[in-house]
């Protein structure tokens, strides 16, 4: 049988990188790395930047926390998590979250593995100035399994 995952090495700074405008995200590893096993995402943000709250339907997401701090929102409940925090949020379970006061780093991984063409999209349309309104950012999130069932804040799309 012949494997469909790969060893990935990267050292600090290496992975795909990902202009998201305000911020910029790196792939460390995706669905053709791992055998569709997971995805992992690196993501350096900037204080106050968060996504709309969210629904994943078809993958776990986990976040740790490397610098700064994030405030998690999971069905109605607010975790303060400062460096070396670890969240995990299994499928079909309600979140999201804000960065905190200063510039932080996280990274995202999700099992199996997503989202990674749900972030080169988003920042496809950045790059191309074709703003997303709600309904547009809506229709984008579905194709990728996601359900948004909160506001969009001011920035994100």
């Amino acid at each position: 049988m012949t494997p469909t995952h790969r060893v990935v090495v990267h050292q600090p700074g290496e992975g795909r990188p990902i202009d998201m405008g305000s911020f910029r995200m790196t792939v460390k590893a995706d669905a053709g790395d791992t055998g569709a096993g997971l995805s992992v995402l690196e993501a350096d943000e900037p204080p106050g930047f968060g996504p709309p709250m969210h629904i994943h339907k078809d993958a776990g997401e986990a976040f740790y926390v490397v610098s700064g701090e994030y405030v998690m929102f999971v069905e109605g409940e607010e975790h303060i998590c400062p460096a070396g925090s670890f969240v995990y949020i299994p499928p079909g379970v309600t979140h999201g979250f804000r960065v905190g006061g200063s510039p932080s780093r996280k990274l995202n991984i999700y099992v199996p593995a997503a989202m990674v063409g749900y972030f080169d999209e988003l920042a496809a349309a950045h790059q191309h100035s074709t703003p997303l309104d709600p309904a547009a950012l809506g229709k984008l999130a579905d194709r990728y399994s996601m359900q948004v069932t909160g506001d969009v804040p001011e920035g994100y799309a």
